[in-house]
């Protein structure tokens, strides 16, 4: 799962650049057959605006969120794409610079208003981005385009118009969700965020939305917080980005990677601080692992930790003879991995970018074991049974458990993320495969699949070409676990159509069909296959 490629042209700067929205649908040219269960859409979302008149957005989390759609008709293929006319999107535009902080760019004071006006604008408080550029899914029959904060916006998935911006806070005692919700089969939707728990401390707080409503009422209406877990200091919660979700319990894997809220409340609109100014790591908490029982919800009040890793996405969890197994994208170290997203390291020349790697937190693909039945009589001895991993758990004098995960996949600055499952069939539940954006040095090259049971990897690659996350899409008789493709957009700066949806075979990664575009699409983060 190497990636076979070097990239001293540097198309991938492509990625990062500003482009139009269209104003209609365009065709794709068709090479190999569609299948022919493939009638709905792929919808993807990432940043499409990457400055305002001269102002620049710096970090690869700021450019403005832009929807990109590719609907599959009779075996025809076409292409859309929409800004979404969040506040700051529109702001930004009316203004012509900068108005809202983004993740990692400052949006100075306006140099029109006095210093008075300036003043008490400081005394409102801050303006939180709904700049939604990381995902899209449904919550009963709707569907939001959303970030990390408490900000999620409404969409037509038919036509990309902004519909509406929903604060979350509104609703919940929440001060911001992730953009990986787990949902259920019957659309129950779960989120995670911090939150201000008791005695003025921070905690994290699971969220559940049920599903669409007998009454047509919206579903967000009854929000409600299942369960709360703490948080290891009192005024630092860890940056969560996602979480695992088993038939019956909730992981959640709080790294060292730190919000110094403190920071975040104070500094902020005075010295031109930003949201990545206000991370810190805590180089002696190491990584804790919580769990909870899910229905109802009730914390497990057990301690297991591990050394530090910075974490993103979880694979999968599953439940198996009284233990819990977790697979998830871990980074080395407590590092903070998005120090390393800056668009400027991502857009130097190939010799650039592999120096900057070079110094960056180590992937790696791993599996830990949480087991349910912890004694204190069995302290120093490995508490996993399961015949077939090599993970470990083993209880301290202090009553707290050692985990030690297996590795599934390592390769010095070689990256299997953006992972993505047969999710409909298999999530929360023991699998064998898993399927990945393949990052070569923080650059997205390839395709990767992975048997988490006996390690076995499957590559797609062609020099120039930088494809996206892969959606795994299910054959509608399937009887096998991958019995299926995957949907992934490919841009490929050197070609004549400079990108194109890819469809591969998900039992080998080999190709089944492209549809290629004559116009360029830049980087995307997550999105989804609406049937």
């Amino acid at each position: 799962m190497v990636s076979r490629f070097e990239h001293p042209a540097g198309g991938y700067r492509k990625l990062f650049e500003t482009c139009e929205e269209l104003s209609e649908t365009i065709p794709a040219t068709v090479t190999g057959r569609i299948p022919s269960f493939l009638k709905g859409s792929l919808l993807r979302l990432g940043p499409g605006l990457f400055e305002v008149g001269d102002e620049p957005f710096y970090h690869l989390f700021d450019g403005q969120a832009l929807m990109h759609k590719f609907d599959f008709k009779n075996g025809q293929v076409t292409y859309f794409r929409k800004f979404i006319r969040t506040d700051a999107y529109v702001r930004a535009i009316t203004e012509k610079r900068v108005v809202i902080t983004e993740f990692g760019t400052f949006a100075y004071p306006d140099p029109c208003k006095n210093i008075f006006s300036r003043f008490f604008t400081y005394f409102q408080g801050v303006e939180v981005t709904d700049n939604c550029l990381v995902n899209v899914y449904p919550i009963g029959e709707d569907y939001y385009a959303v970030t990390e904060t408490n900000y999620i916006t409404k969409v037509n998935t038919d036509t990309l118009e902004t519909l509406k911006k929903v604060d979350m806070c509104s609703y919940v005692n929440i001060n911001g969700v992730t953009a990986h919700p787990h949902i259920e089969r019957d659309g129950t939707v779960y989120n995670i965020g911090n939150c201000m728990g008791k005695g003025a401390s921070l905690a994290y707080n699971i969220v559940r939305i049920p599903p669409t409503q007998k009454d047509k009422s919206d579903p967000i209406d009854k929000s409600k917080v299942v369960v709360q877990f703490p948080s290891y200091q009192r005024f630092k919660p860890s940056y969560v980005h996602s979480f695992g979700m088993t038939d019956n319990y909730f992981v959640f894997v709080e790294t060292p990677v730190k919000i110094n809220l403190l920071k975040f409340l104070s500094a902020w609109s005075i010295r031109g601080c930003n949201y990545m100014d206000c991370f810190e790591s805590n180089e002696s908490q190491g990584t804790l692992f919580h769990i909870a029982k899910k229905d109802p919800g009730e914390y497990i009040d057990l301690k297991f930790k591990g050394a530090p890793i910075g974490m993103f996405h979880h694979i999968n969890a599953f439940e198996d003879q009284g233990f819990i197994v977790v697979d998830l994208c871990a980074w080395k170290g407590f590092e903070f991995v998005y120090n390393y997203l800056w668009l400027a390291n991502l857009r130097a020349n190939w010799d650039e970018v592999k120096k900057a790697a070079m110094l960056a937190p180590q992937p790696e693909v791993r599996r830990y074991v949480i087991p349910l039945d912890v004694h204190k009589e069995e302290q120093g001895k490995n508490l996993v049974s399961l015949p077939y991993t090599t993970a470990t758990a083993t209880m301290h004098a202090d009553g707290s458990t050692w985990l030690e995960p297996e590795v599934l996949f390592s390769s010095p600055h070689q990256a299997f993320e953006f992972p993505q499952i047969n999710y409909k069939r298999y999530g929360g539940k023991n699998y064998t495969y898993a399927y990945a954006l393949g990052l070569n040095h923080f650059i997205p090259d390839r395709i990767c699949k992975l048997n988490v049971k006996t390690k076995e990897t499957w590559v797609w690659q062609e020099p120039d070409s930088y494809p996206s996350e892969p959606l795994f899409v299910q054959t509608p008789d399937a009887v096998d676990e991958d019995d299926g493709v995957l949907l992934t957009i490919v841009a490929a700066p050197g070609a004549q159509r400079p990108a194109y949806l890819l469809i591969l075979n998900a039992k080998d990664l080999s190709e089944v069909a492209r549809a290629e575009v004559e116009c360029t699409i830049p980087v995307t983060f997550h999105g989804m296959y609406k049937p």
